[in-house]
């Protein structure tokens, strides 16, 4: 999302209600965002809490106003991992952990396996790939520097974590079909 580079411009020379409506803005992207990576709602609000206290002490150390949002959502993605990796959350679940989860709800038997599902079973670099680029349109040069990789890696990762959720898909679809 384009900002206004003034309002940024502000935020980073400390005012707190520039930081504020910059965080308003993009209030929805980081939700989802951390959803998409935790999970669960209240694990997705406290990620965002702590990606937004850690944004607001560093803002000053921005220096390109119009790389906020990328910045931003860098530091809820790392916040994501660390409140995963804090509460032994390991993703992607491993095949054998899904089938237990699978057999032990009966629930998700009835229903198809839904995209945000299938997303959280990719490896983290896939995962992060994905969702920056088809659920934020980012450019890949653009992930490249968020993830700190090189622009072939993220190809990579792309092509590689699209293969995964078309195989996740599948088998869903024929586990269900076989279900019914």
């Amino acid at each position: 999302m384009e900002h206004d580079l003034s309002i940024v411009k502000q935020a980073i020379a400390g005012n707190k209600e520039s930081f504020e409506q910059l965080l308003i803005l993009e209030e929805e992207k980081l939700f989802y965002t951390a959803l998409s990576y935790v999970g669960q709602k209240e694990d997705a609000l406290d990620a965002i809490q702590e990606a937004a206290c850690k944004a607001y002490l560093t803002v000053h150390q921005l220096k390109h106003p119009e790389f906020f949002s990328t910045w931003l959502f860098r530091i809820l993605i790392h916040e994501c991992y660390r409140l995963l990796k804090k509460g032994q959350k390991i993703m992607p679940y491993e095949e054998s952990e899904l089938l237990n989860r699978l057999q032990e709800q009966e629930s998700i038997m009835a229903y198809p396996i839904d995209l945000s599902d299938a997303i959280q079973h990719l490896n983290h670099s896939q995962q992060m790939a994905i969702i920056l680029f088809y659920y934020h349109d980012l450019p890949i040069k653009d992930i490249a520097e968020v993830m700190e990789k090189p622009v072939s890696t993220i190809k990579t990762y792309l092509h590689r974590g699209k293969k995964q959720l078309k195989r996740e898909l599948e088998r869903s679809e024929t586990f269900n079909e076989k279900a019914i």
